[in-house]
Order: structure tokens, then sequence, then C-alpha cells
């Protein structure tokens, strides 16, 4: 598969958005091995835009008004990192997606990358941020510029026996949970906390029974779409500083 392939597949797919065709370098990686993958990047990137302006114009397409995101790589090489969106910024693409980050660097190293990027991509275009992540990990990287993500997190942590909830991660997996008759989440309004208790949850993954999985998924998926819709209100209402703060704060207050 080239860039040409992967507009053609997109393009057949009808989505909303098309991610350019890019390379996500390993972590870590030489500096010369970075910065020729991004310059590959680049080029795949420009023969990604002129593909898809020309599937857009064809009579059959599906979905001819399909936008394209051009992916920011450079790994933890802030300065490749920075020159990179500066370059892409220039092609006037309908958003923008930081790639590369969540592969093996400290939590510490994403938000900084994050932090030194952002700025140099331009204002008035979504930025995205690929494969992440973990509640905090949203929580910080709103604070720096990000719009949107995605991640498997809550969906593949569900099918682990995993909740997250006000109070932190959970592992219904624990003996503690055994009977207790509590929701997952008191402040959780989706169909699994207003049905279903932690020990009859726990009892589902033991049993190995589907539903247990199921379950979790969906109060995982209810949660970090809550997560958003709390994040836009408080940025609307100029409150964004005191709602991560108190966010975070409950993140390691636990109840159990």
């Amino acid at each position: 598969m080239g860039p040409e392939e992967s507009m053609q597949i997109q393009s057949n797919l009808a989505s909303t958005i098309a991610m350019a065709f890019d390379e996500c370098p390993p972590y870590p990686a030489a500096r010369e091995y970075m910065q020729n993958s991004v310059d590959r990047t680049t080029r795949w990137l420009k023969r990604c835009r002129t593909e898809l302006t020309r599937l857009n114009q064809l009579e059959d397409t599906i979905n001819k008004e399909q936008m394209l995101f051009g992916i920011n790589q450079g790994g933890t090489f802030e300065d490749i990192r920075i020159e990179h969106a500066k370059v892409i910024s220039e092609m006037d693409l309908n958003g923008y997606a930081i790639g590369g980050l969540a592969v093996g660097e400290t939590h510490a190293q994403m938000y900084h990358i994050i932090e030194e990027t952002v700025p140099y991509l331009p204002l008035e275009k979504p930025v995205y941020l690929m494969g992440v992540g973990t509640p905090e990990n949203i929580l910080e990287a709103v604070e720096r510029g990000v719009d949107f993500f995605d991640c498997v997190y809550p969906s593949r942590n569900g099918r682990h026996g995993n909740a997250y909830t006000n109070r932190g991660k959970m592992n219904l997996l624990n003996a503690k949970y055994e009977l207790d008759e509590r929701p997952l989440d008191k402040e959780c309004g989706c169909p699994t906390c207003k049905m279903y208790s932690r020990a009859y949850i726990r009892h589902l993954l033991k049993a190995k029974e589907m539903l247990g999985m199921r379950l979790l998924v969906l109060h995982n998926l209810y949660f970090y779409n809550h997560m958003m819709e709390e994040i836009r209100e408080a940025i609307r209402d100029h409150r964004y500083q005191e709602y991560k703060k108190q966010k975070l704060e409950g993140f390691v207050r636990s109840e159990d």
C-alpha cells in the first residue's frame, strides 16, 4: 500500500476525515532515521493531497467533501517536530494530527512534545492526538491545545476487567469486589451503573460471560464521552484549570 491506495480505500469508506499515509517511526529511533522518516511522510502527504483532491472530484465518489488531516511526526526530537509542523501547516489542510506518541516515551516527554509542537500548527484548525489515551493524558493534552483523540483504552481495558471512574481506575477482577453491591461509579449515569453492581460484574468476568466485558466497555465509553462533554463545558465557561485540578484530584481519591 502507498499514499494513493490509502486515499482510495478511505474514499471508498466515505469517512468524514481521511488520514494521510505516514510512517510512525519506532521509539527510540536515531536522529538520522527520524529525519528521513519525517521527510518521507511529508512526500507522502503531498501525494495524498493530490489523490484525495482527484477522488473528491469524481462523479461516483460517495463523500465528495472528505477532509484530509496531515500527521506530524518526529519522535521526541522537538526541533524535527517543530519544523515538520511548519512544513505541513503551509499545506493548508483541513486538520492536523500529532502521531508517533504514546509509543514508549514517558508521559512527561509526551506532554513536552505536545507543548512544543501545537503552537506551530494552525490555530484555527483542529488538532488530533493519535492513540492517546488515559483520562489523565486527555486532560493534560487538552490544556496544551489538543482538540480530539482516539484510543483503545476504554474498550480494550474494559475487556480486561478495568473500569474508569471519577475515583480512578478499578480492576473488577480483584477479590475485594466479590460482595460489593455498589455501582462502578455512583456519579455515573450509564446503564451499567444504573442497573448492575460491582459484585455482579465481577461474577460475570470470573464466569467468562461476555456480558461482563460488554458492561465494562459500555461504562468506559460513557465515562470518556461524558468527560469530554465536561471538558467542553469547562472551556466554554473559562474554568478549565479548576476543572482539570478537581478531576485529577478525584482520580487519586479511592472510595474502596
